[in-house]
């Protein structure tokens, strides 16, 4: 996994799960009864932000791309229910018009962490599968 853009990816979701968390906490508090499945998916894609970054942080890398998955999964279902019943929505929420408010990154992001993680992982397999063909090497030691 390339270094640098494993950390732009995790400080990507560490800021947008602050900015998810700063506004779900306020939503949830102050105007809840508005629009309580609105603001409650706001706080599930805080909570799951915030855990995608420490995820990729400590090389967890299955919860990352099952994190990954199912954000991607909400920001369309979401995003696509934003147009197609838009009654469901009295508020905004993070996945509302597929991220549109937090430009679009939140459709952005998931997609470039599962093609790292997915590159990653197929990397990873072709490497153990070279490692078990290949003889061992000489250990260079003289008896």
């Amino acid at each position: 996994m390339n270094p640098i853009v494993r950390i732009v990816i995790v400080v990507l979701y560490a800021v947008l799960g602050l900015a998810a968390t700063g506004r779900s906490v306020y939503q949830v508090l102050t105007k809840f009864s508005e629009a309580p499945l609105p603001y409650t998916l706001s706080a599930v894609s805080a909570v799951l932000y915030v855990a995608i970054a420490i995820a990729l942080w400590r090389g967890r890398r299955t919860f990352a791309l099952w994190g990954t998955a199912i954000e991607l999964v909400g920001v369309l279902t979401v995003g696509t229910l934003g147009y197609l019943a838009p009654a469901l929505w009295p508020d905004h929420t993070v996945w509302t018009g597929y991220g549109s408010a937090y430009g679009w990154v939140p459709l952005a992001l998931p997609v470039a962490a599962l093609v790292m993680l997915v590159r990653d992982r197929r990397d990873r397999r072709a490497r153990a599968a070279r490692a078990a063909v290949e003889p061992a090497a000489p250990s260079g030691t003289l008896s």
